[in-house]
């Protein structure tokens, strides 16, 4: 609860998720899974929690049941854990066996629960609500610095690729006739080599682009068994990337790290007493900071790599969440960075071809304009 009220004064003071956890990391508080950095999904959980929000017997009345109101005091103040967000089903997945034939392992659903079928759970409050009130209403109140010709929220910006593999930048252009903005998707290395370049994709206009890719988004939006299927499968994919058992090879290089300590004391301890010249001592130890090194290198990919695989499950898990709170109607009303927010958590890649968009990420799909 320390850190946590670290967190939530920072977020009064005006830092955004991403400043609280440069702070954090540079005053060396470690997150809850030991790494150094904190992920960002996990700070604005916190932060949107209503764990950490104190509420008053009344409002916990209106949440829980009679009976454990009876076993509430009525001057204290309660945060709520929701119980039961999550239901997992297993099930058995088939799958070819490289010889032929089929093999069968199993593999776990999850959908978020709306929070009327969830259980709220008193527990006691720490934070002051004041202090989570103040950080709410910073968070709400912050804006990013406007950059030139970024005042338009453009949606795809950085999803968008090009058929020759470069990411699309945006690009807007003046009538000289009645001063209007035009705003365009381009190839960026068009853009940058103009006539030299080879690529032959056009221009693709921001609005229509933006229009067609929201419009097939949001209707998946509305089924979220396919959304749960494309998420899982991201998930999956990301976890078959590395070795089969990442836990015992990340203990294993752990392991070979601090060997190498223990051997650099060694080594320097015979070289003191005479049995080793400081020729050979520092032969060995440059050779111990090698494997030193890789080793670090190794352990540092394989921390990355997890940390991809839980902000993939984190980002399904708020998606499903929000999903389930919002009535199909909202969605028409999200703003253009909502919609981008919802786009890179589906790690959404658009590319223009001659038919449509070809869309990647949770939904391997193609998409063709309609009017």
């Amino acid at each position: 609860m320390v850190v946590a009220a670290r967190i939530f004064r920072l977020a009064a003071e005006g830092f955004g998720p991403q400043a609280i956890q440069t702070r954090l990391n540079d005053e060396g508080t470690p997150s809850p899974t030991g790494d150094p950095l904190w992920p960002r999904r996990t700070l604005e959980q916190i932060l949107r929690s209503d764990l950490y929000k104190a509420h008053t017997f009344e409002e916990i009345a209106g949440l829980v049941s009679a009976e454990v109101l009876t076993r509430l005091d009525e001057d204290a103040e309660y945060g709520v854990w929701w119980f039961g967000r999550k239901r997992t089903t297993e099930h058995s997945v088939s799958e070819p066996d490289g010889n032929g034939g089929r093999r069968y392992r199993k593999a776990t659903t999850t959908r978020i629960r709306p929070k009327e079928e969830r259980t709220a759970v008193p527990v006691p409050a720490h934070l002051p609500r004041g202090l989570v009130d103040q950080a709410h209403a910073a968070l709400a109140a912050s804006r990013a610095p406007e950059r030139k010709r970024l005042a338009r929220k453009w949606e795809l910006r950085g999803l968008l690729r090009c058929s020759c593999g470069w990411i699309m930048t945006t690009h807007t252009a003046t009538s000289r006739g009645n001063g209007a903005d035009y705003h365009y998707y381009v190839c960026n290395q068009r853009k940058d080599r103009g006539r030299e370049c080879d690529c032959t994709q056009r221009s693709v206009r921001a609005t229509k682009a933006e229009r067609v890719v929201w419009t097939f988004v949001s209707n998946l939006l509305r089924e979220p068994e396919a959304i749960q299927v494309g998420m899982e499968r991201l998930i999956e994919e990301e976890r078959a990337s590395r070795a089969q058992n990442p836990e015992h090879e990340a203990e294993r290089w752990a392991q070979m790290i601090a060997d190498c300590a223990r051997r650099r004391s060694a080594y320097q301890d015979q070289q003191a007493a005479g049995m080793m010249s400081l020729e050979e001592l520092g032969s060995k130890l440059r050779e111990l900071n090698n494997t030193r090194r890789i080793a670090e290198r190794e352990l540092a990919t394989l921390k990355d790599h997890r940390r991809r695989v839980e902000d993939l499950e984190q980002d399904r898990d708020a998606l499903l969440e929000s999903i389930a709170e919002m009535v199909p109607e909202a969605l028409d009303s999200l703003t253009g960075e909502e919609k981008s927010r919802v786009y890179r958590m589906l790690r959404l890649e658009v590319t223009p071809t001659a038919e449509g968009y070809a869309v990647s990420g949770a939904l391997c799909t193609s998409v063709t304009p309609s009017g």
